[in-house]
């Protein structure tokens, strides 16, 4: 184990029990919320030769516990690199998307052109009742696929647009 990975893990246990929490040692690894929106999320190395650099600023990317530090870290790279190409977008989008789900008790979201599935973890914080509405009202949109898991049905062929339109469905799911 590098030093690196050991930091992180002791960070994580310290952080969960100054909150009055168990440190989950069956899952130390976990990162939150897993987003697959078929979406190249990427610096392409055209973009930022560095493979130094490019890995941190993947590390400072995931580690942003907020939208607005990633949006510090947008201007920056634009500052410093040029616009960003439509795969760091994508990044950064999917981050965000990532930082919404975590604290809603998402445990994955998959999404593609014609839809997708939202997975909960065992005790989501989500309004149950909201959830029941829109398969009421809209049962060609979203439907319930076991206990844990609410698939939706929507045209996202738009890859520039999938990841505003997730989050949109995001804010219909959770209220």
């Amino acid at each position: 184990m590098g030093f690196s990975l050991y930091s992180d893990l002791l960070e994580r246990a310290v952080k969960a029990l100054k909150s009055g929490q168990h440190p989950n040692l069956d899952r130390p690894l976990d990162h939150g919320a897993e987003i697959d929106l078929q979406l190249p999320a990427l610096l392409p190395d055209d973009y930022l030769p560095d493979v130094h650099s490019r890995l941190v600023l993947y590390k400072r990317i995931a580690s942003a516990a907020s939208k607005d530090e990633l949006r510090e870290i947008q201007v920056e790279m634009i500052d410093r690199f040029g616009l960003l190409p439509d795969p760091t977008k994508h990044l950064f989008g999917i981050t965000e998307l990532k930082l919404k789900a975590n604290p809603l008790g998402i445990r994955k979201i998959e999404a593609g052109p014609t839809g997708g599935r939202i997975l909960f973890d065992g005790e989501p914080k989500i309004d149950a009742g909201q959830i029941i509405r829109l398969i009421q009202t809209r049962p060609k949109e979203y439907k319930l696929d076991g206990a844990d898991k609410l698939r939706f049905f929507k045209d996202l062929g738009d890859s520039q647009r999938r990841i505003d339109q997730v989050t949109d469905i995001l804010d219909e799911v959770c209220g």
